[in-house]
């Protein structure tokens, strides 16, 4: 006779369900990556230092940087096997260096104003100013013309502008933080940032090889053409990407040359502020009227963060009024030189710290597979720029 079970008698225990896993993003998850990146910068800004009289200062640290993180994040990303220990180190180092290229990188942008002076750009008179603003805003649109007619990725287009027309790789940094919060452009942490990382990742490597073919190529035909030493220095700071890269090439002409060539290059640099700020609004409205109608744009949502609904991200980015504001700044000439020249490093060391995490996530293979249009557009977006910087010169400052 069987007995029915009573209250007190044992039962089978349920499983509970394991503990909430702790934010990936919070400050102790940073750790990892963080460091990674601080050996990286202080190794690469060596390295760098020792390579600066091979290459005759042709060479970027920032462009060495990302060269350096594409290297490993390819060998722990593709050709480790998953569950391996350097797998599992990839993970931990992840939600840090993607908090590097982010933000730090955005620093960056803003200490780079320190570096401009208004007096200093009005200096060169409204024909030097005419030709900087004459061959970058005639580079940019040419060059977005020749992306859509090579089919070349928006994405890779807009950077390939941006970097050749304003200031290389600085210029690539600050737009690739306006296509960051464009979910057409980088839609989710996954293949949209993939895929975002390489489009930085050729940019970057255009604007230094075409750089650096500039530095031996127009010092020479400047002579060729019989330009004075105020023409030269004009040509070669409208038209190359680098800051040391202007200085490298300049600096073979005269010591004319190289003065009148770095403060047009500091000109250039002063119309990164419009134009990123112009792009943002823009990718803002047209990804606004491309939403379905009821969708909400989420601002952050490329990036991973949470947004209210209904809230559109602002016209013009933060970092952006930051660069803004440290160039009205460093224009008052208020600021000791110490002051100045510590900014100056302390920028090269966050954006060196910068490229090296955003080059983590570059999928080299893909690039090498993919690079074959850009390699093209950088081309003629080098005879773009150079053809017009110089017939602007001819013209404008005979």
């Amino acid at each position: 006779m069987s007995t029915a079970r009573t209250t007190d008698q044992p039962t089978a225990q349920v499983p509970t369900a394991p503990p909430t896993p702790r934010n990936p993003r919070g400050t102790s998850a940073l750790g990892p990556g963080l460091a990674l990146a601080a050996v990286a910068t202080v190794a690469l800004l060596g390295v760098s230092r020792l390579l600066t009289p091979l290459t005759n200062g042709a060479l970027s640290p920032l462009v060495l940087a990302l060269v350096a993180g594409a290297v490993l994040g390819s060998v722990l990303g593709r050709f480790v096997p998953r569950g391996a220990r350097a797998a599992r180190f990839a993970e931990r180092v992840g939600p840090g260096t993607d908090w590097t290229a982010r933000t730090v990188l955005r620093a960056g942008v803003v200490l780079l104003g320190l570096q401009l002076s208004i007096p200093d750009v009005l200096a060169l008179g409204w024909r030097g100013i005419a030709v900087v603003v004459i061959t970058v805003t005639v580079t940019f649109a040419a060059i977005l013309g020749l992306g859509r007619l090579l089919r070349v990725p928006r994405a890779t287009t807009l950077l390939v502008a941006t970097g050749f027309s304003i200031c290389g790789a600085a210029a690539v940094s600050a737009m690739t933080s306006v296509l960051e919060r464009d979910p057409r452009t980088a839609p989710d942490g996954g293949a949209g940032a993939a895929r975002l990382r390489d489009d930085v990742a050729a940019a970057l490597a255009l604007v230094t090889v075409y750089g650096t073919v500039a530095i031996f190529v127009l010092p020479p035909l400047a002579g060729a053409l019989g330009l004075t030493d105020h023409q030269a220095g004009l040509w070669i700071g409208a038209s190359v990407q680098e800051v040391a890269q202007v200085v490298a090439a300049a600096g073979t002409v005269s010591a004319a040359a190289l003065a009148t060539a770095t403060v047009t290059k500091l000109a250039r640099v002063v119309l990164l502020a419009p134009l990123v700020a112009g792009a943002g609004a823009l990718l803002s409205r047209r990804a606004t009227i491309t939403a379905a109608p009821g969708d909400d744009v989420v601002p952050g949502a490329a990036e991973g963060r949470p947004a209210a609904r209904g809230r559109r991200a602002p016209l013009v980015p933060g970092f952006v009024l930051g660069f803004l504001a440290a160039v009205l700044l460093r224009s008052t000439g208020l600021l000791p030189d110490v002051v100045t020249a510590t900014a100056q490093q302390l920028t090269t060391i966050l954006f060196v710290a910068a490229m090296f995490a955003l080059g983590t996530g570059v999928d080299v293979p893909r690039l090498a597979r993919t690079a074959r249009r850009p390699l093209l557009l950088g081309a003629l977006g080098t005879v773009v720029v150079t053809g017009t910087a110089l017939t602007a010169v001819l013209l404008l400052a005979p």
